[in-house]
């Protein structure tokens, strides 16, 4: 498992509460939780590596902005 950070611009807890059918719709993602207080609103995942672009893909359907932070 590797821990995978992203950029997004979430920003409340309904913001959250959106995404969170999203992402638990992936196979193979452990945990998450965002950052509100960040200026970068951090989505942190504990994920197998190979999942970042579903990740990606999945908050993007919501509708939400994503990145990937190095």
């Amino acid at each position: 498992m590797n821990t995978l950070r992203f950029k997004t611009n979430l920003k409340c807890d309904g913001c959250v509460n959106t995404i969170a059918p999203f992402l638990e719709q992936i196979p193979g993602l452990m945990s998450w939780k965002v950052n509100l207080a960040s200026p970068d609103r951090i989505l942190e995942v504990t994920a197998e590596p190979d999942l970042e672009k579903e990740i990606m893909s999945k908050v993007r359907s919501a509708g939400y902005l994503i990145d990937r932070l190095s």
